[in-house]
């Protein structure tokens, strides 16, 4: 059906400005996703989906909470370990000395230096103790610091690793807590003194391969945790980017689409506003 002409209204002028003023909306909208890269950038664009990925991203920064605290957790438990080794590797030592020292055709003066070289190794052994710390943590002193990392993003579920006391007791009655069984001023002036420590020595020995075996358990505990948190987060990341991350390829084309859509368009508005033109001609 042929549109009537009309001098108050130019109808195909109307027609093609909508049109045009879609097109210029759909590229506006395009241009916008092209250069944020995200089909979803407020709540306005998909209410759901925004509220989604929202949510998503709150869990993935809980879950940087959770990976910094497994951090701080493997670093203090790396320091324990390592000092924990060195200690025991002291003690190896230690009990070469004592056992040496234990021979009872030894002169005394030999028997004397030996037991200098086990003081110098016994005091070591505090001053390992006394740097094994991280960020204000120390598992292995006198004191009774200790470790709870977080694994879940309400931090409800943790990691304990508890207090081992390495530290010598300075005084002369050890407690039940102490792994090493000697005191902080245990020497030996004689043979029979120097195999009485023989058995302190072994025991303190076996006590820290057993504290060097929960500590290592654990370590490898916490290590899978924080891989297992990494590809937690790495598949959220992936998640959100399903939900609100443009298809480039898509958008490329589709803004080629809509600018040969608006040239179109534009042109297409020209001729209708032509047409008054016609009328002034019906009267030539």
């Amino acid at each position: 059906m042929a549109l009537p002409l009309s001098l108050n209204t130019n109808v195909p002028a109307l027609e093609a400005l909508r049109q045009l003023s879609g097109t210029n909306q759909n590229l506006q909208e395009t241009q916008e996703r092209i250069s944020s890269g995200k089909i979803v950038r407020s709540a306005e664009d998909n209410a759901a989906t925004f509220a989604i990925s929202r949510n998503l991203k709150a869990d993935f920064q809980s879950f940087n909470a959770v990976g910094q605290s497994l951090d701080r957790a493997t670093s203090a438990l790396d320091v324990a370990i390592t000092s924990a080794e060195s200690i025991q590797d002291i003690l190896i030592d230690m009990k070469e000395k004592v056992v040496a020292a234990s021979d009872q055709g030894l002169d005394s003066q030999s028997r004397t230096s030996i037991a200098l070289d086990f003081e110098k190794l016994r005091d070591q052994i505090t001053t390992i103790v006394r740097n094994a710390e991280f960020n204000g943590t120390n598992l292995i002193d006198n004191g009774t610091d200790f470790i709870s990392a977080i694994v879940s993003t309400d931090a409800q579920d943790t990691i304990q690793v508890s207090h081992q006391t390495l530290a010598l007791n300075p005084s002369a009655t050890l407690s039940t807590s102490d792994q090493i069984r000697f005191t902080a001023g245990a020497s030996f002036a004689t043979a029979t003194e120097a195999q009485g420590l023989i058995s302190a020595v072994d025991a303190s020995i076996e006590n820290l391969s057993e504290v060097l075996t929960e500590f290592g358990s654990t370590a490898s505990t916490i290590e899978r945790q924080n891989q297992l948190t990494q590809e937690i987060q790495d598949t959220i990341e992936v998640g959100i980017g399903n939900l609100v991350d443009a298809n480039m390829a898509r958008e490329s084309a589709r803004l080629q689409a809509l600018q040969v859509q608006q040239q179109l368009g534009t042109q297409a508005l020209s001729i209708a506003n032509q047409t008054p033109q016609i009328i002034l001609s019906l009267f030539g």
